[in-house]
Protein backbone atom coordinates (compact mmCIF):
# COMPACT_ATOMS: atom_id res chain seq x y z
CA UNK A 1 0.00 0.00 0.00
CA UNK A 2 2.96 2.42 -0.33
CA UNK A 3 4.20 3.96 -3.95
CA UNK A 4 7.77 4.83 -2.42
CA UNK A 5 10.47 3.48 -5.12
CA UNK A 6 12.09 0.01 -3.85
CA UNK A 7 15.51 0.13 -2.13
CA UNK A 8 17.90 -0.84 -4.21
CA UNK A 9 20.46 -2.65 -1.44
CA UNK A 10 18.61 -6.00 -0.01
CA UNK A 11 18.71 -4.42 3.75
CA UNK A 12 16.80 -1.70 2.87
CA UNK A 13 14.53 -3.69 0.65
CA UNK A 14 13.90 -6.15 3.63
CA UNK A 15 13.24 -3.10 5.88
CA UNK A 16 10.66 -1.13 3.79
CA UNK A 17 9.01 -4.36 3.26
CA UNK A 18 8.68 -5.35 6.93
CA UNK A 19 7.46 -1.52 7.67
CA UNK A 20 4.81 -1.71 5.30
CA UNK A 21 3.85 -5.27 6.83
CA UNK A 22 3.89 -3.60 10.17
CA UNK A 23 1.59 -0.83 8.86
CA UNK A 24 -0.76 -3.56 6.70
CA UNK A 25 -1.31 -5.85 9.71
CA UNK A 26 -2.34 -2.68 11.89
CA UNK A 27 -5.03 -1.17 9.15
CA UNK A 28 -6.46 -4.92 8.67
CA UNK A 29 -6.72 -4.89 12.87
CA UNK A 30 -8.08 -1.81 13.40
CA UNK A 31 -10.90 -2.04 15.87
CA UNK A 32 -13.59 -1.88 13.47
CA UNK A 33 -11.96 -3.27 10.23
CA UNK A 34 -12.68 -6.37 8.24
CA UNK A 35 -11.80 -8.58 11.35
CA UNK A 36 -14.46 -7.07 13.25
CA UNK A 37 -17.57 -8.11 10.71
CA UNK A 38 -20.22 -10.63 12.99
CA UNK A 39 -23.16 -10.78 10.38
CA UNK A 40 -24.55 -9.29 7.16
CA UNK A 41 -28.00 -9.36 5.64
CA UNK A 42 -29.65 -8.18 2.35
CA UNK A 43 -32.59 -5.58 3.05
CA UNK A 44 -35.94 -5.92 1.23
CA UNK A 45 -39.20 -4.01 1.42
CA UNK A 46 -40.17 -5.81 5.09
CA UNK A 47 -38.97 -3.32 7.97
CA UNK A 48 -37.02 -5.80 10.43
CA UNK A 49 -34.42 -6.01 13.31
CA UNK A 50 -30.91 -7.51 11.18
CA UNK A 51 -29.67 -10.20 13.84
CA UNK A 52 -27.91 -7.70 16.98
CA UNK A 53 -29.36 -4.51 15.80
CA UNK A 54 -31.91 -2.13 17.32
CA UNK A 55 -34.75 -0.49 15.63
CA UNK A 56 -36.34 -1.19 11.80
CA UNK A 57 -34.03 -1.87 8.35
CA UNK A 58 -35.96 -1.95 5.15
CA UNK A 59 -35.75 -0.82 1.43
CA UNK A 60 -38.16 1.00 -0.88
CA UNK A 61 -36.73 1.40 -4.09
CA UNK A 62 -33.52 2.30 -4.22
CA UNK A 63 -33.15 4.87 -0.65
CA UNK A 64 -32.48 2.63 3.00
CA UNK A 65 -34.95 2.88 5.00
CA UNK A 66 -33.80 3.28 9.20
CA UNK A 67 -36.52 3.12 12.29
CA UNK A 68 -34.38 3.42 15.07
CA UNK A 69 -37.14 3.21 17.40
CA UNK A 70 -35.25 5.37 19.70
CA UNK A 71 -32.42 3.92 19.63
CA UNK A 72 -29.34 6.92 19.23
CA UNK A 73 -27.66 6.78 15.87
CA UNK A 74 -25.57 8.53 14.12
CA UNK A 75 -24.43 8.86 10.02
CA UNK A 76 -21.91 11.11 8.44
CA UNK A 77 -21.43 12.92 12.41
CA UNK A 78 -25.35 13.33 12.33
CA UNK A 79 -27.48 11.56 14.85
CA UNK A 80 -30.51 10.58 14.55
CA UNK A 81 -33.62 8.72 16.55
CA UNK A 82 -36.24 8.39 14.46
CA UNK A 83 -37.13 7.07 10.54
CA UNK A 84 -34.53 8.11 8.25
CA UNK A 85 -34.48 7.69 4.75
CA UNK A 86 -31.13 7.40 3.04
CA UNK A 87 -30.63 7.55 -1.34
CA UNK A 88 -27.28 5.77 -1.46
CA UNK A 89 -27.66 3.81 -4.75
CA UNK A 90 -24.84 5.98 -6.23
CA UNK A 91 -23.12 6.14 -2.89
CA UNK A 92 -19.16 4.90 -1.90
CA UNK A 93 -19.14 0.66 -0.77
CA UNK A 94 -19.39 0.79 2.89
CA UNK A 95 -20.63 3.93 4.22
CA UNK A 96 -21.26 3.67 7.92
CA UNK A 97 -23.94 3.95 10.24
CA UNK A 98 -22.62 4.11 14.47
CA UNK A 99 -24.88 1.98 16.67
CA UNK A 100 -23.55 2.14 19.81
CA UNK A 101 -19.98 0.63 20.09
CA UNK A 102 -20.32 -1.21 16.66
CA UNK A 103 -20.74 0.35 13.15
CA UNK A 104 -22.89 -0.87 10.18
CA UNK A 105 -21.65 -0.98 6.54
CA UNK A 106 -23.95 0.09 3.78
CA UNK A 107 -23.60 -1.22 0.29
CA UNK A 108 -25.92 -0.66 -2.69
CA UNK A 109 -26.36 -3.55 -5.36
CA UNK A 110 -29.51 -3.20 -6.22
CA UNK A 111 -30.31 -4.21 -3.12
CA UNK A 112 -28.65 -3.04 0.24
CA UNK A 113 -26.42 -4.90 2.39
CA UNK A 114 -25.40 -4.11 5.75
CA UNK A 115 -22.37 -5.57 7.44
CA UNK A 116 -22.16 -5.24 11.12
CA UNK A 117 -18.42 -4.51 12.59
CA UNK A 118 -17.91 -5.40 16.65
CA UNK A 119 -14.73 -4.83 18.00
CA UNK A 120 -15.12 -7.31 20.13
CA UNK A 121 -15.28 -9.94 17.42
CA UNK A 122 -13.48 -13.26 17.99
CA UNK A 123 -12.14 -13.31 14.34
CA UNK A 124 -10.28 -9.56 15.57
CA UNK A 125 -9.84 -11.12 18.99
CA UNK A 126 -8.28 -14.26 18.00
CA UNK A 127 -6.09 -12.75 14.88
CA UNK A 128 -2.64 -13.86 15.03
CA UNK A 129 -1.42 -12.37 12.09
CA UNK A 130 -1.72 -13.87 7.97
CA UNK A 131 1.10 -16.09 6.67
CA UNK A 132 3.47 -14.19 3.94
CA UNK A 133 6.13 -15.48 1.60
CA UNK A 134 9.37 -14.10 2.61
CA UNK A 135 10.23 -11.06 0.53
CA UNK A 136 11.97 -10.93 -2.47
CA UNK A 137 13.26 -8.53 -4.91
CA UNK A 138 12.97 -11.25 -7.64
CA UNK A 139 9.09 -10.43 -7.13
CA UNK A 140 9.50 -6.78 -8.24
CA UNK A 141 8.38 -6.22 -11.94
CA UNK A 142 8.45 -3.58 -14.44
CA UNK A 143 5.44 -2.92 -16.19
CA UNK A 144 3.38 -0.84 -18.37
CA UNK A 145 0.08 0.75 -18.54
CA UNK A 146 -1.27 1.03 -22.24
CA UNK A 147 -4.39 2.93 -21.22
CA UNK A 148 -7.57 2.53 -23.22
CA UNK A 149 -8.50 4.92 -25.84
CA UNK A 150 -11.60 6.22 -23.49
CA UNK A 151 -13.00 5.83 -20.49
CA UNK A 152 -14.15 1.96 -20.12
CA UNK A 153 -16.32 0.02 -17.40
CA UNK A 154 -15.02 -3.51 -16.92
CA UNK A 155 -17.26 -6.02 -15.09
CA UNK A 156 -16.11 -8.52 -12.11
CA UNK A 157 -17.49 -11.45 -10.53
CA UNK A 158 -18.23 -11.52 -7.30
CA UNK A 159 -17.93 -14.59 -4.41
CA UNK A 160 -21.54 -14.83 -3.67
CA UNK A 161 -23.62 -11.73 -5.45
CA UNK A 162 -23.99 -11.22 -9.01
CA UNK A 163 -21.44 -8.99 -10.73
CA UNK A 164 -20.21 -4.86 -10.49
CA UNK A 165 -18.95 -2.88 -13.03
CA UNK A 166 -15.80 -1.30 -12.09
CA UNK A 167 -13.91 1.73 -14.09
CA UNK A 168 -10.58 0.50 -15.74
CA UNK A 169 -7.87 3.08 -17.55
CA UNK A 170 -6.43 0.26 -19.25
CA UNK A 171 -4.09 -2.76 -18.93
CA UNK A 172 -0.46 -3.19 -17.25
CA UNK A 173 1.59 -4.87 -19.60
CA UNK A 174 4.66 -7.38 -18.15
CA UNK A 175 7.44 -9.79 -18.64
CA UNK A 176 7.89 -12.91 -16.60
CA UNK A 177 10.21 -15.72 -17.58
CA UNK A 178 10.12 -14.80 -21.01
CA UNK A 179 6.54 -15.00 -21.37
CA UNK A 180 4.48 -11.68 -21.72
CA UNK A 181 1.25 -11.26 -19.55
CA UNK A 182 -1.63 -8.52 -18.54
CA UNK A 183 -3.27 -8.08 -15.79
CA UNK A 184 -7.05 -5.81 -15.64
CA UNK A 185 -6.61 -2.41 -13.73
CA UNK A 186 -9.28 -0.32 -12.15
CA UNK A 187 -8.88 3.18 -10.55
CA UNK A 188 -8.67 2.88 -6.71
CA UNK A 189 -8.12 5.77 -4.18
CA UNK A 190 -5.55 7.73 -6.67
CA UNK A 191 -3.98 4.04 -7.67
CA UNK A 192 -4.26 1.13 -9.90
CA UNK A 193 -5.65 -1.97 -8.46
CA UNK A 194 -5.81 -5.42 -9.92
CA UNK A 195 -7.37 -8.36 -8.60
CA UNK A 196 -5.99 -11.91 -9.60
CA UNK A 197 -5.33 -15.17 -9.46
CA UNK A 198 -1.94 -17.75 -10.24
CA UNK A 199 -1.11 -21.34 -9.74
CA UNK A 200 -1.24 -21.01 -5.96
CA UNK A 201 -4.69 -19.62 -5.77
CA UNK A 202 -6.21 -22.75 -3.95
CA UNK A 203 -3.27 -24.87 -2.95
CA UNK A 204 -1.37 -21.57 -0.72
CA UNK A 205 -3.48 -18.75 -1.20
CA UNK A 206 -6.95 -17.62 -1.32
CA UNK A 207 -8.77 -19.17 -4.27
CA UNK A 208 -10.70 -16.30 -5.72
CA UNK A 209 -7.99 -14.24 -5.90
CA UNK A 210 -5.56 -11.62 -3.92
CA UNK A 211 -5.43 -8.10 -4.95
CA UNK A 212 -2.35 -5.65 -5.34
CA UNK A 213 -1.76 -1.66 -5.26
CA UNK A 214 0.12 -0.18 -7.96
CA UNK A 215 1.04 3.13 -8.05
CA UNK A 216 0.25 5.02 -10.70
CA UNK A 217 2.70 5.20 -13.94
CA UNK A 218 5.03 8.01 -14.47
CA UNK A 219 4.57 10.25 -17.52
CA UNK A 220 5.65 7.48 -19.85
CA UNK A 221 3.34 4.70 -18.32
CA UNK A 222 5.66 2.80 -16.42
CA UNK A 223 4.87 1.11 -13.21
CA UNK A 224 6.15 -1.34 -10.61
CA UNK A 225 4.29 -4.56 -9.89
CA UNK A 226 6.02 -5.37 -6.25
CA UNK A 227 4.57 -8.62 -5.92
CA UNK A 228 5.74 -8.84 -2.45
CA UNK A 229 2.87 -6.26 -1.01
CA UNK A 230 -0.19 -8.70 -2.51
CA UNK A 231 -2.81 -9.30 -0.05
CA UNK A 232 -5.71 -11.05 0.41
CA UNK A 233 -9.20 -9.84 -0.32
CA UNK A 234 -11.77 -9.07 2.65
CA UNK A 235 -13.81 -12.66 1.57
CA UNK A 236 -10.42 -14.41 2.36
CA UNK A 237 -11.07 -13.27 6.33
CA UNK A 238 -14.97 -13.89 6.74
CA UNK A 239 -18.15 -14.66 4.61
CA UNK A 240 -19.80 -11.52 5.49
CA UNK A 241 -18.46 -10.30 2.60
CA UNK A 242 -20.09 -11.33 -0.77
CA UNK A 243 -19.52 -8.60 -2.96
CA UNK A 244 -16.11 -9.24 -2.69
CA UNK A 245 -14.78 -9.55 -6.13
CA UNK A 246 -13.05 -12.70 -7.97
CA UNK A 247 -10.06 -12.14 -10.56
CA UNK A 248 -11.74 -11.57 -13.98
CA UNK A 249 -10.26 -14.82 -16.51
CA UNK A 250 -7.57 -12.10 -18.35
CA UNK A 251 -6.25 -11.38 -14.69
CA UNK A 252 -5.54 -15.87 -14.27
CA UNK A 253 -1.74 -16.18 -14.25
CA UNK A 254 -0.01 -19.71 -14.98
CA UNK A 255 2.55 -19.83 -13.23
CA UNK A 256 2.85 -19.35 -9.26
CA UNK A 257 3.79 -16.03 -7.47
CA UNK A 258 5.18 -17.12 -4.61
CA UNK A 259 5.07 -13.84 -2.99
CA UNK A 260 2.66 -12.04 -0.63
CA UNK A 261 -0.01 -13.01 1.47
CA UNK A 262 -1.11 -16.54 1.86
CA UNK A 263 -4.70 -17.98 3.04
CA UNK A 264 -5.39 -16.55 6.23
CA UNK A 265 -5.99 -19.54 8.91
Amino acid sequence: MSDAPVPTGPQEFTRAWQEWRAGWEQWLTRPLGWLAATSHEWLDDTPRNPAGLPGLWWQHGDALHIDPQGSPMAFDGEAFTAERRFALAGAPDDLRVTVGDVEVGITYRGTYLIVTYDPSSPARRDFDGVPVHEPSPRWVIPGRLERYDSPTSVTLDSVGWEAHQHDSPGLVRFSYAGSEHTLQVIGSHGMLLTVFTDATSGVTTYGAGRSLDIAGPDGEGNVTLDFNRTVNLPCAFSDHFPICPVAPPANRLPFAIEAGEKTPH
